[in-house]
């Protein structure tokens, strides 16, 4: 029986669904292909009637202040918002006021950060149900799991063409309260946009090849178990891991390229700790659609909330654990801006900090940060490695924990090493062009001629 049918008294209209939300209230949203975005649009266009129903939202593909500038000073805001990462969406609204933000970086499994929930409704997407009335949260659980233990209201949109997954990647229609059948078309422009929105120069991506090729050869090894981070450099990593043998993968955002390395026999989690034989996410996203096919229903990928995948009391069970993660700024002593413009929000710490804290501590682990050496603005050249963090900026990584530093001019060893070695060591991987200036600040600064 079509899915339609058979949960018929469920199914209604995207306005229908969110008709009772009041002001006052709090909601949750799902993340990235998981944001409902008919649900979402209902909700939204209902702020004319609304003040300060609390959105949580964590990497935000959709506009919730776009009706502020319409209420005039004199009405509060139809969504007060809440997020622990920035998106484009939502990164100058964070700098206007018009978004908090709250700092969160350790995780702990089936828990909330501190400050939010619990929750009057909450809006995910999911695939239709199956025979047995099983909903898979498609390549997007993340926080799904927690936010629904935590709602009085489950409010889904299907989308039919979500993938299945092992692991903790579903929800039953009973705990469901309200469908609404999603807007295939919708869907489709809702993913091409953050598509586009991570699209990178030709620059970039030349430089995350060198700087990916240095990490796959140098200090990657056969049998380590690989956390992949969100970002334009550690994201284009798996292409360059084809030479190893017995990998594991246990990260947060699934990259692309990690079911050929399964097919090339490279990624068999043989040796890992936790999940063995398995590849361990929270989300799959921004991949071909090819690629997603192939993952959908693959006996070898489970996703798992996002408070479970990032928990380091997990991670921190796992042997040679090797988490590499991207920077903005790193400064002449190994601390790690991951996050931030000066004191402005650019994306959000997410799970680096624990993957970075937990690979440290882990037996035979390793802490890797990657990031290109310097940007351009304009005419004018400035470096990522930095005398001191901008001000402002918080560290997301402390200096202590980070083992490797990497951009295309080279690797810089921390580990073992003394304050002085260690600003010698991130001179040298810094741009030829901006190292004088850094020797020039490290004597300013410490005292010390390099």
């Amino acid at each position: 029986m079509n899915w339609r049918k058979r949960y018929a008294s469920k199914l209604m209209t995207a306005a229908e669904a969110v008709a009772d939300v009041q002001s006052g209230q709090a909601i949750t949203v799902a993340l990235l292909d998981g944001m409902p975005p008919s649900l979402c649009t209902a909700l939204s266009d209902r702020a004319p009637e609304l003040e300060q129903v609390s959105v949580f939202h964590f990497v935000s593909a959709f506009p919730w202040f776009s009706h502020d500038a319409e209420r005039g000073p004199e009405r509060p805001p139809a969504f007060r918002q809440i997020t622990p990462f920035v998106t484009g969406v939502d990164r100058a609204a964070v700098r206007d006021g018009k978004v908090e933000y709250l700092a969160s970086g350790l995780w702990r499994a089936g828990r909330l950060p501190h400050g939010v929930g619990p929750f009057d409704y909450h809006l995910c997407t999911v695939s239709p149900p199956d025979a047995e009335g099983w909903c898979s949260f498609g390549s997007s659980v993340w926080l799904n799991p927690t936010y629904a233990d935590n709602s009085r209201t489950i409010i889904a949109e299907v989308d039919e063409r979500a993938i299945r997954t092992g692991g903790a990647n579903r929800i039953h229609i009973d705990r469901i309260d309200r469908l609404v059948a999603g807007d295939a078309e919708v869907q489709g422009k809702v993913r091409a946009a953050m598509t586009r929105a991570l699209e990178r120069s030709e620059e970039e991506v030349a430089i995350a090849e060198v700087i990916c090729t240095l990490v796959g050869f140098e200090l990657v090894r056969d049998g380590d178990t690989v956390q992949i981070g969100t970002g334009a450099v550690s994201a284009a990593l798996a292409p360059y891991l084809s030479h190893r043998h017995d990998l594991g993968i246990h990260t947060e955002l699934l990259p692309g390229g990690i079911v050929d390395l399964i097919d090339q026999g490279v990624v068999t989690g043989a040796r890992k700790t936790l999940h063995p034989g398995k590849v361990i996410a929270t989300g799959v996203a921004l991949i071909p659609r090819e690629e997603l096919d192939r993952i959908d229903g693959h006996p070898d990928f489970e996703l798992y909330d996002f408070t479970y995948t990032d928990d380091i009391n997990v991670l921190a069970q796992e042997e040679r654990l090797v988490a590499v993660n991207n920077a903005m700024q790193v400064d002449l002593t190994g601390q790690v801006n991951g996050e931030s413009v000066g004191p402005w929000p650019y994306t959000g710490p997410g799970g680096q900090m624990a993957f970075s804290l937990a690979a440290h501590q882990s037996k035979d682990g390793r802490c890797i940060i990657v990031l290109p050496a310097s940007y351009t603005d304009g005419n004018e050249r400035h470096s990522r490695i930095v005398a001191s963090l901008d001000e402002g900026a918080p560290v997301t990584v402390p200096r202590s924990v980070v083992d490797n530093v990497v951009t295309e001019w080279g690797i810089a060893t921390l580990r073992g090493k003394t304050l002085r070695e260690r600003i010698g060591e991130l001179i040298a991987i810094a741009h030829p062009d901006c190292q004088p200036q850094l020797r020039e600040d490290a004597k300013r600064l410490y005292g010390w001629g390099f």
